[in-house]
């Protein structure tokens, strides 16, 4: 199997299309802190706004470009004269110029032929070069075009000067083997920059966003937590955390910065995160399974594909209902009380009483009880 992983651009959008979720907006000081934020992480690029939604918008995209970063940032717009002279001065040199590729979007949407989209992307693409920008085309709903009108699009993006074409899967309608085989298309077919866009409608953005990568994809949209509009977009921690375990990829990402990006994000959009969300859960590293607990204590290595240190994370060993008795006699020594398995195992019952009733962990006080009722034969109050 081929693989396409060597340099992969990670172009995080959450300042945009993270906004976009129903009901998120940002605060001028929530957009800079998380700009800075992902900027001291590492990522390399960020879209940071739309031009066209108006004065405080264009205020607050320059006030982040004059944080004078060292991600380069992108702003985002139609294909709309009014829409490039938004993007005018503010401090951005990089410009996407997102237009419809699907006949449903060409015809329903903007009312226009496929003619008229080829000629829009040539005459919009020259302007905003004339203007300054690196250009990048947009295809929204590329993932409903026809493929043969798709190869057109790229072909003209490539012939107006654009630098890179952005397949957007807009409404997450892929899955990844599709995927691979569209992105393996296009790069037989261009020499472009290729990005994926992925939503995450049907739960499947990371994965095609890696297909799209291992299909020739140069760079992927993602954002913090995975917001975005619907269901979301894929989210950063979890498309840069797969490149760097699964194939070994250096995105220049610090992991041990994305829990931190990720509460913040999680603040300012007021969007908490669940606790058993891939990387920065809360959970992810806390176990009670009896079986997973012993080989956990045994090796690391017995239940650990990701190891929670790269993360600045550790495991976290919880006893409940589900506990044996290795995990009980590992809660004593927590406490400092040694127990051998046997006297463990007549505490088992005790245990997973008080779990069901309590729906927690024992306290170090009811540990102790525990063997006060064992060693009179008593039991745990109902």
């Amino acid at each position: 199997m081929t693989d396409n992983t060597g340099a992969v651009t990670i172009h995080d959008t959450t300042l945009r299309d993270g906004e976009q979720t129903a009901g998120v907006a940002f605060t001028l000081e929530e957009r800079l802190d998380i700009a800075r934020m992902l900027d001291l992480a590492g990522v390399p690029e960020l879209e940071i706004g739309i031009p066209a939604m108006g004065a405080r918008e264009r205020e607050e995209i320059r006030a982040i470009a004059e944080l004078r970063l060292r991600t380069r940032l992108v702003v985002w717009c139609r294909m709309h004269e009014h829409d490039l002279a938004a993007a005018q001065g503010l401090g951005v040199s990089a410009i996407n110029l997102s237009i419809p590729v699907s006949d449903q979007q060409i015809t329903r949407k903007i009312k226009q032929d496929r003619g008229w989209v080829l000629a829009r992307i040539g005459l919009m693409s020259a302007r905003a070069r004339d203007l300054g920008f690196e250009v990048c085309i947009g295809g929204e709903d590329s993932s409903r075009a026809d493929p043969d009108f798709l190869m057109r699009v790229v072909e003209a993006a490539e012939r107006a000067g654009a630098r890179r074409f952005r397949f957007a899967d807009t409404l997450g309608v892929l899955d990844p083997f599709a995927t691979r085989a569209i992105f393996e298309r296009l790069r037989g077919g261009c020499s472009l920059e290729l990005e994926m866009h992925a939503h995450n409608d049907l739960g499947l953005a990371t994965a095609n966003t890696l297909a799209a990568i291992l299909g020739g994809a140069t760079h992927v949209n993602t954002t913090v937590n995975g917001l975005g509009e619907r269901t979301g977009n894929a989210p950063l921690e979890e498309v840069v955390m797969s490149l760097h375990q699964l194939y070994r990829c250096a995105t220049n990402i610090s992991p041990q910065s994305l829990a931190a990006v990720s509460q913040v994000v999680a603040k300012a959009s007021c969007r908490p995160i669940p606790v058993n969300k891939p990387i920065v859960g809360s959970g992810i590293f806390t176990h009670e399974s009896g079986l997973h607990v012993s080989g956990l204590l045994r090796d690391p290595a017995n239940y650990q594909s990701l190891d929670p240190r790269e993360l600045g994370r550790s495991h976290q060993l919880v006893l409940g209902k589900h506990s044996g008795a290795a995990a009980v006699c590992w809660g004593y020594r927590q406490i400092g009380v040694d127990i051998d398995e046997s006297r463990a195992r007549t505490v088992l019952p005790r245990l997973r009483r008080h779990a069901a009733l309590t729906k927690r962990q024992p306290t170090s006080g009811e540990l102790l009880c525990f063997l006060a009722e064992d060693a009179v034969g008593g039991d745990y109050p109902h």
